[in-house]
């Protein structure tokens, strides 16, 4: 009989580089967010420490989520796509039931625990659908009504219950990243780009502009001088950060702009936070380590041993990208303020031990490359 190439199907090591950089951006993050928040949690709760304990005790949640994901095969994932989309409809309708925060249903209290946000949890969920049904589809990914539309259709359910807590970005986020593992699947060009993008620009710009206030506000990034004291107040205060960094920064722990004058320094802005006490190159630092997590999903992605790891961890890394890359647009000023937390960085308990156990499923892929012996 002749001998083959055998194929290896047991789990392999993790790559590490991946580990080692999402320990990194954790540990920074929960730096920053002690180092952002002190001066407005002693003002506002008397304990600079209260955000510090509450961001480090779900970044151990995240941790252990993490470990716990990178030893199960992601293959057993499928088993619960389908219940995990039923139960965040739910999760999604029942924050209506709580008082709103900053005029936005989006938070269901859990007692000293804090809060749980569904919407982060819903764009995984819509990533593990896609990449669950698509793996299976083949060259039906290739037909608009049967193979384009259905997913859209689902992803935008899901966009949509967001959308009704006022939170454009993560339901734009959903989207977005529904069209790139479309894209990855094999979803035609001109499907996407001819009839889908459109489409999608078009509905986001309709609830966008749907009112003069909405509409000004939306549009304040190009000139937040115009309501300098209310909806570009923020972003103004963004600016004075980043620019009074420098090349060096002021020093960890010396940000003027969080002495109240930056809303929350420690939520969807603490980038430029970490421009003023870091400066350039403390941003430039944080933003390769953003890029090289970015590039190993990729590689991740291509080196996956099936398709279906293959979609998962491109929708994985797509989220992380997408949420970076609107972060710190908003952050710099080259798009409207939206309210997407920056990964790893931002506070955020939901956010954190959700994207930790995402990486966790990253990392269980890429110990299941396709080797040959």
């Amino acid at each position: 009989m002749v001998k083959g190439k055998k194929i290896r199907r047991k789990m392999g090591n993790v790559d590490y580089g991946i580990l080692y950089c999402i320990i990194i951006l954790l540990a920074i993050g929960i730096v920053m967010v002690y180092s952002a928040s002190s001066y407005y949690a002693m003002f506002h709760y008397g304990d600079s420490t209260i955000f510090l304990k509450k961001e480090a005790f779900a970044g151990l949640l995240g941790l252990i989520a993490m470990f716990v994901f990178m030893g199960i095969d992601y293959h057993k994932l499928k088993k619960v796509t389908l219940p995990l989309m039923v139960i965040t409809i739910p999760l999604l309708l029942v924050v209506y039931a709580f008082p709103p925060t900053n005029g936005a249903y989006r938070w269901i209290p859990i007692g000293p625990f804090g809060t749980f946000q569904p919407s982060e949890l819903a764009k995984y969920v819509v990533v593990l659908f896609l990449a669950f049904s698509l793996s299976s589809k083949g060259d039906g990914v290739k037909k608009f009504w049967t193979g384009i539309v259905p997913y859209i259709v689902v992803a935008g359910f899901y966009a949509g219950l967001v959308l009704a807590q006022k939170n454009l970005s993560i339901a734009a986020l959903i989207m977005i990243v529904t069209f790139i593992v479309l894209f990855s699947a094999g979803g035609r060009l001109k499907h996407l780009f001819l009839y889908v993008a459109p489409t999608l620009v078009a509905v986001a710009l309709a609830f966008t502009f749907s009112s003069d206030y909405r509409r000004a506000r939306m549009l304040n990034f190009i000139d937040p001088w115009k309501d300098a004291a209310g909806d570009g107040y923020q972003l103004i205060q963004s600016f004075y950060a980043l620019g009074a960094g420098g090349i060096l920064g002021l020093g960890l722990g010396q940000s003027r702009q969080k002495t109240l004058y930056m809303p929350e320094p420690h939520n969807d802005f603490i980038f430029s936070i970490i421009g003023e006490e870091l400066g350039l190159i403390g941003c430039i630092v944080i933003i390769s380590l953003f890029i090289f997590l970015i590039c190993k999903g990729i590689k991740v992605a291509l080196e996956a041993r099936d398709t279906y790891g293959t979609l998962l961890a491109m929708g994985i890394t797509s989220v992380l990208a997408v949420q970076v890359i609107i972060n710190i647009a908003v952050v710099t000023g080259s798009m409207p303020v939206t309210g997407v937390p920056l990964p790893f960085i931002s506070y955020g308990g939901t956010s954190l031990a959700i994207t930790m156990t995402a990486m966790g499923i990253l990392l269980n892929i890429s110990r299941q490359k396709e080797t040959t012996k």
